[in-house]
């Protein structure tokens, strides 16, 4: 019973996924069955569209701003989590990580009023960056939470006794045994910014991210071929983020000697 649940669930969750790929190289313009025939043109049509490669231009420069800046915060507050004790650590920690159950429509609406009303910014990418760091921080705390606990402490005192600085320690012992892990962290931080919308609709101004202009597209029912062609592109690409993202967790874990207790994959 548990096994036919598990199927279901599978397909329930990934039939329309499965999908994307067949309508989009349908060469039909509805999206229904019977398929009129195979054509390339809908992609053809992604690889031509200004717009859209501006709107592309615009998602990669935030999601890579914003994961940058989500790991160098998360990096300081993974090693202070794990390394150091202090008054209100736990209760500390407990409000860095209040994002990941927040619904996004309240943290998107509560940082409208704030950018607009209380410090009188003017929408821009920079408003959605700052959001979407606020939001991708906690996932990098996760991932880098971890990499500093199979990280042997020894290691770090025996640098220092040997006559090495904290600063030079952290550079040449810390850093090159918990780089998988913020390889990790930089790519799943950078999947999350690429695939927000909600919080990039209410920020964003006259430059759209991907997410935004894909929902203007909605709009006009000849456009979902075109759609359906970006959409399984967007698909493939964030399998091989999430992959890599795997492949460097668990390389890091067995650089440093640790047990595998599960991951994204």
């Amino acid at each position: 019973m548990l096994r036919i649940y598990v199927i279901a669930f599978l397909i329930f969750l990934y039939a329309p996924i499965a999908l994307l790929p067949v309508f989009a190289f349908n060469s039909g313009t509805v999206i229904a069955f019977p398929l009129d025939g195979f054509t390339l043109d809908w992609f053809s049509a992604v690889w031509t569209n200004s717009e859209l490669h501006s709107a592309l231009g615009n998602s990669l420069s935030v999601a890579g701003s914003s994961a940058v800046l989500s790991v160098l915060l998360g990096l300081a507050a993974a090693r202070a989590n794990i390394r150091y004790s202090f008054p209100g650590k736990a209760a500390a920690m407990g409000l860095v990580m209040i994002p990941l159950v927040l619904p996004e429509i309240i943290v998107a609406t509560s940082l409208l009023v704030v950018v607009v009303q209380f410090f009188g910014w003017s929408l821009s990418l920079t408003t959605v960056v700052a959001a979407h760091v606020l939001i991708c921080t906690p996932f990098a705390i996760a991932i880098l939470n971890a990499s500093f606990q199979s990280l042997d402490p020894s290691l770090e005192e025996a640098a220092i006794d040997l006559g090495e600085t904290r600063a030079s320690t952290f550079r040449l012992v810390t850093l090159p045994l918990i780089m998988p892990g913020i390889v990790a962290a930089l790519l799943i931080c950078f999947t999350i910014s690429l695939d927000e919308f909600i919080i990039a609709f209410f920020l964003t101004g006259s430059d759209t991210t991907l997410p935004v202009y894909i929902w203007s597209l909605l709009r006009f029912p000849k456009q979902l071929p075109v759609i359906m062609a970006l959409g399984t592109l967007l698909v493939l690409a964030s399998i091989l983020i999430l992959t890599l993202a795997e492949w460097n967790r668990r390389r890091g874990i067995a650089r440093a000697g640790g047990k595998d207790t599960g991951g994204f994959l």
